[in-house]
């Protein structure tokens, strides 16, 4: 069973689209996934059709025996999710002092090839808390230049874990999100990131498409709401190139 976080600091960079839609593409794929919403806003949970649950990730958190009991069926075959839920933003504080409690929680799930961790947009302790559980990271990044200033912030943060709390974590790869190939902007910021971080940018890139927008308000992921659109062929790659990387770790 691997554990891959998805992580960006930064908001509004498609982090929870890439999320849910690659833990769907590898579901698809005949691969028994659990997607952890470590969100406190919870948009992986209500993306796939759990908004509002009452129970979910704070209470594992609290007690993770009861983590069998709090994994909910996604809708999707071979994709569950533990749900956030409102408590989940006092965990930031709670958690502040104890970095491993996601590792002790993952400790008792079983039965999955893959964990994806949607972690929130930031780098305070829950954020921490999945570097600190994680075998490796995707880090989705939004083609604008702003994207592109935080993510060395979140590169010394990966190194400073790698030194103590977790050894093992690694980069899986970047993922080149909401990109605009018709604009000049678009194409220096690919051509940037993948000079400087080079053969950790995956190949596959994800479009500015609509269809990706409105997915979540019918709480299903892109190949289930539009299958045949850009943002799905383009996400259907990026799994690929997922498991690919994984299964070399």
């Amino acid at each position: 069973m691997k554990i891959l976080g998805v992580v960006n600091q930064k908001g509004g960079v498609g982090k929870t689209t890439t999320a849910i839609n690659l833990a769907a593409y590898l579901a698809a794929g005949g691969r028994r996934v659990l997607l952890l919403d470590m969100d406190p806003q919870g948009n992986a949970s209500s993306g796939l059709g759990l908004r509002g649950q009452e129970r979910g990730l704070y209470e594992a958190l609290d007690d993770p025996g009861r983590v069998p009991e709090l994994i909910q069926p996604s809708g999707q075959p071979g994709l569950d999710v533990l749900p956030a839920t409102p408590d989940l933003a006092g965990a930031g504080v709670e958690l502040a002092g104890d970095p491993q409690a996601l590792t002790r929680l993952l400790g008792q799930v079983e039965g999955y090839d893959l964990i994806l961790i949607d972690a929130p947009p930031s780098l305070g302790p829950l954020t921490v808390n999945v570097l600190a559980a994680a075998d490796a990271l995707l880090i989705p990044l939004q083609a604008e230049y702003f994207a592109l200033e935080g993510l060395a912030g979140l590169m010394e943060t990966v190194e400073r874990v790698r030194g103590g709390l977790n050894p093992r974590l690694r980069v899986l790869g970047v993922a080149i999100t909401m990109f605009d190939g018709r604009t000049n902007l678009g194409q220096e910021v690919e051509t940037m990131v993948r000079q400087h971080f080079g053969e950790l940018v995956f190949w596959s890139v994800v479009p500015r498409n609509v269809r990706l927008s409105e997915a979540p308000s019918f709480a299903k992921p892109i190949n289930a709401f539009a299958p045949l659109s850009s943002g799905a062929a383009a996400y259907k790659r990026l799994a690929e190139e997922v498991m690919q990387r994984v299964e070399k770790i």
